[in-house]
């Protein structure tokens, strides 16, 4: 993770120096020296503390240290590419012998300050609660309720859950299915895992462990599960009690689950009972589908998080968010319940998905 954080503050220097040399060009008056090199370097250095400061102590002041860093770095990726186009339509006007900064400066400005707004506004909102139906022959009649990519812990309060989950809990589902990247680092690990035990779900709790429940330690994730009272598969099926059976496979890539292994997994599920599939990455569908599976749920993406980060995520992954048909299978990818890192969302909201099936 050492590397990590190297490499997201030189990528976070290197934006605030292209906004910084835009807001040059557009207002030469206000010099180079500070917008150029004083204030990135400065905030990079701060957000480069805060950042490994904030994974090993925990309170007030680092809760608000936190925020501020990485609600800095979102902001920051905001405006780099709201200048970086700027930038480029000059560059372009300038093979017309047009020099457009005396238009192109202000309405940077106005861009950033109201990107600026709605991220913020997107990353404090509540999530959302989204209901998709779904027709599956031969399933019962039932309501499931996605949980996925909450990353809870620091970066999110307990108040913040308790609100998003009277959400959920208002929708009385039949089933809760836990879909991995649920809890971070920071304090009242115990507490969030009672609080989601809370739940009550007459055919239970069932999850998988995203990519960030290896990263914060198999361990700990696993006595989070069973505190949190999910059901946690592993490679492994299991069958609720109204006969529907749910399979659930470890992260895909981080513990290197090949297509094989998946569809040994589901060719182990009775054949004539309907076939839930939870994969917390969201690849191998094709597979999932031949082998029988007739609802997949995944996460991970979180639909980008921040407009244009959506992009880079479609170059990894051949579906990102959104319900899919694949080869007769019903395929959803959820955009997570909150955010990893950046406490923003910009034009990819978060939410709650309920899946109603033959409703």
């Amino acid at each position: 993770m050492s590397l990590f954080f190297i490499v997201a503050s030189i990528v976070l220097w290197l934006m605030q120096v292209t906004v910084g040399a835009w807001l040059f060009f557009a207002y030469p008056q206000i010099g180079w020296k500070i917008p150029v090199a004083v204030l990135p370097l400065m905030m990079t250095g701060l957000f480069r503390f805060f950042m490994e400061y904030t994974r090993s102590h925990w309170g007030t002041w680092e809760s608000w240290a936190y925020y501020l860093a990485y609600t800095w770095a979102g902001l920051v990726f905001l405006a780099f590419c709201i200048c970086a186009v700027c930038a480029l339509v000059q560059w372009v006007l300038f093979f017309f012998h047009l020099n457009a900064k005396n238009w192109l400066g202000p309405v940077s400005l106005v861009l950033i300050g109201v990107t600026a707004v709605l991220a913020v506004y997107g990353g404090v909102s509540t999530p959302r609660i989204k209901k998709i139906s779904v027709q599956i022959p031969g399933a019962p009649t039932m309501k499931l309720a996605l949980l996925s990519d909450m990353h809870l812990g620091i970066g999110v309060s307990r108040a913040r859950l308790d609100k998003a989950l009277a959400r959920l809990e208002a929708e009385k589902p039949d089933a809760l299915l836990v879909l991995g990247d649920i809890f971070e680092y920071g304090p009242g690990r115990d507490e969030y895992a009672r609080r989601l035990a809370q739940i009550q779900t007459p055919l239970g709790a069932y999850g998988v462990f995203g990519n960030h429940e290896y990263y914060v330690g198999y361990g700990a994730s696993k006595d989070f599960f069973e505190k949190a009272g999910i059901r946690l598969l592993q490679n492994e099926l299991t069958q609720m009690p109204n006969g529907v059976q749910v399979a659930g496979v470890k992260d895909v890539r981080t513990a290197r689950v090949s297509r094989q292994e998946v569809e040994q997994l589901l060719a182990g599920a009775q054949e004539g009972k309907p076939l839930l599939y939870l994969s917390h990455t969201p690849l191998y569908a094709e597979e999932a589908a031949r082998a029988g599976a007739d609802l997949m749920f995944s996460g991970h993406t979180h639909n980008g998080q921040i407009f244009p980060f959506n992009f880079l995520v479609r170059l990894q992954f051949p579906r990102v968010y959104g319900l899919f048909d694949v080869e007769g299978m019903k395929f959803y990818i959820t955009s997570g319940m909150f955010y990893w890192g950046i406490p923003l969302r910009f034009l990819a909201p978060a939410e709650i998905p309920i899946i109603e099936v033959n409703a």
